[in-house]
């Protein structure tokens, strides 16, 4: 079982490995490490993951799962578009604005119902997929590349619904919209760099 008091110490440790913008070089890489590696490996990914975590865990109720599961399936196939070398316009604007939009649907405490905020992460999703899929090397092991991806971001997604859940028994709902104006305020940092 994930043990909340590991929460704190592992979101602290993503945010000192992550690269200081984006996790996307241009080099190809392979395997479950480099998929592992790579959400965690930038700014823009952690930032994006734990807020999509964060948003379903302020949230709630069956929130929790639909917006991570949403998010997951489809990075999925936009890591598959990019393994494929199928392009998707905008890819960088899009990994950007996913992450203004989720820190303003935390600060405003938006609350959709399940199928809506799958969708809503999906959409988003795809863009972060593409640019970990257009990573893959042609002759690594997709499906470990794939897998680690999808681990990493899983457990970055867990790691920003233990800190909305923390913070809501602590009943600061204030801080958790502050926080979701902050991750807004990034978005729009990474934006304009």
């Amino acid at each position: 079982m994930f043990r909340r008091s590991l929460i704190l110490p592992l979101t602290a440790a993503a945010a000192l490995v992550a690269g200081p913008a984006f996790a996307h070089t241009g080099h190809e890489v392979a395997g479950f490490t480099s998929g592992f590696a790579h959400p965690i490996g930038g700014l823009d990914h952690v930032l994006a993951m734990l807020a999509v975590g964060f948003w379903a865990g302020q949230t709630g109720g069956r929130m929790i799962w639909a917006a991570p599961l949403g998010f997951m399936a489809l990075m999925i196939a936009g890591g598959a578009l990019g393994m494929a070398g199928i392009g998707l316009p905008g890819v960088e604007l899009g990994i950007v604005a996913s992450i203004v939009v989720f820190g303003l649907m935390i600060a405003f405490a938006f609350r959709p119902n399940p199928v809506a905020a799958a969708a809503i992460a999906g959409v988003f999703a795809l863009f972060h997929g593409h640019a970990h899929g257009t990573e893959m090397a042609g002759d690594g092991s997709a499906a470990l590349y794939a897998l680690g991806f999808l681990a990493a971001t899983g457990l970055l997604h867990l790691a920003g619904i233990g800190i909305a859940m923390g913070l809501q028994k602590l009943q600061v709902a204030r801080v958790e919209r502050l926080i979701g104006a902050g991750i807004a305020a990034a978005g729009l940092v990474l934006m304009v760099g």
